[in-house]
Formats: C-alpha cells, sequence, structure tokens
C-alpha cells in the first residue's frame, strides 16, 4: 500500500495536556501537506483551528476524555458547543462504569443523544477495548451500531493500551453495515498501519505516520 493511501485514513492526533497553539498549527499545517482524513485536536483549539484550516481539513474533536465519566449532559453540552465551533467530527468516550455494571440502556440512549447532536456530521464511539472483555467489545460492538453511530473506535491512548489487531478483527465480526472501524493509540510504524487497513479499520488515529512521512521518530500516540 502507497504512503498517501494510508494517510489517507488518518487522524493526524494531537490530544496532550500541554498542547500549544504553535503545535496545533503545525499539525494543521502537516494534515493539509500529507493528505490526511482530519486533524484530532482539543475542544478549546476547535474554532482557532478550524478559522486556520478553512475547508482545507476536516476538525476532529473529543468528547468526554479521556475518562468517558462527565455526565450525558455535559456531553451533549459539549458536542454542541464543538459543533458551533467549527467541528466537523466527533470523537465521545463511553461510560466504561456503566458497561461493567451493564446499564446498556444508558451507553444506547447516551450515544443516540450525541448522534442528534451531531446532525449530519461524524460521530466515533470510543470505547477504550483494554478495559473491557471480549463479552462486553462485542456487546459495544451491537449498541453501538443500534444507536447509530458513524464508527466505533479503539482507544483514547490514555488508558493502559491501545489498538490491537484482535480487537479490530473482533469488530469486523460484530458491528453493523453501516459502522465503520477506527483503530487508535500505539500504531508506531506504516506495517502496523497498512495491517490495521487491511482487517477493515477506515480511520488511524496516531500521530506517528505522519511523523515517519516525514522521516521524523515516531514517538508519541
Amino acid at each position: 500500500m502507497e504512503l498517501r493511501d494510508i494517510l489517507k485514513h488518518v487522524d493526524h492526533t494531537l490530544l496532550t495536556q500541554a498542547a500549544t497553539w504553535e503545535e496545533i498549527r503545525q499539525i494543521c499545517d502537516d494534515a493539509i501537506q500529507y493528505g490526511t482524513a482530519s486533524v484530532c485536536i482539543p475542544p478549546s483549539y476547535v474554532k482557532q483551528a478550524k478559522e486556520y484550516v478553512k475547508d482545507q481539513m476536516a476538525v476532529c474533536t473529543v468528547i468526554g476524555f479521556p475518562n468517558g465519566y462527565s455526565t450525558t449532559a455535559v456531553k451533549e453540552f459539549e458536542t454542541k458547543d464543538a459543533i458551533a465551533n467549527g467541528a466537523d467530527e466527533i470523537d465521545m468516550v463511553i461510560n466504561i462504569g456503566w458497561v461493567k455494571d451493564q446499564k446498556y440502556d444508558c451507553l444506547l440512549k447516551e450515544i443516540r443523544t450525541l448522534k442528534a447532536a451531531c446532525g449530519e456530521r461524524i460521530l466515533k464511539v470510543i470505547i477504550e477495548t483494554c478495559l473491557l472483555t471480549e463479552e462486553e467489545k462485542v456487546r459495544l460492538c451491537q449498541i453501538v451500531t443500534e444507536a447509530g453511530a458513524d464508527y466505533i473506535k479503539t482507544s483514547t491512548g490514555f488508558s493502559k493500551g491501545g489498538a490491537t489487531f484482535a480487537d479490530i478483527g473482533l469488530f469486523a465480526k460484530h458491528i453493523g453495515n453501516d459502522v465503520k472501524m477506527k483503530a487508535a493509540g500505539g500504531i508506531s510504524s506504516l506495517e502496523d498501519a497498512e495491517h490495521f487497513l487491511e482487517l477493515g479499520a477506515d480511520r488511524l488515529g496516531t500521530s506517528r505516520i505522519v511523523k515517519l512521512a516525514k522521516n521524523e521518530s515516531a514517538s508519541g500516540y
């Protein structure tokens, strides 16, 4: 697979707590130059970034990040605020405690609420696979599908593990036909990126692929 074809699937990501506008602007420039799918950045930078990139690049941001335990009302407000500021795509974190408590109706309702807030914009649902059992992952594939979200996403990159080939393979067997997959966290090589795409992932959440394209050290998310 050609590098440019891999880059088309990358959400070029910078979500560190200490991220500065200069760093955000740089990943926006890199995303435009290398033709990534989007930039994925903190909500506080969405308005500034969208004004900077205009229609040259999709701006994605995160909701309930990284722990997912904000109330649904807070997540809904965050989503609407991000969209008002220009966000094109939303990556939300589910409430992991609700999964453990088997509050599946609450999870379904929350995802539907945020999808309604997104309207035609893309909603990706981060389920933090490293904290879940296989049975829980399968159940969440079903819930994300039923809720009408656009993507299921593996990880925040802020917990104890990131994307694995096994999880993308599992998703592929259990998501609905209209749901796409995003692998995120720890994608450190072009070979890994290509294999995730071969397994069916449509997006890759990473900062490292663009760094590799720039012949820089592939460190970070």
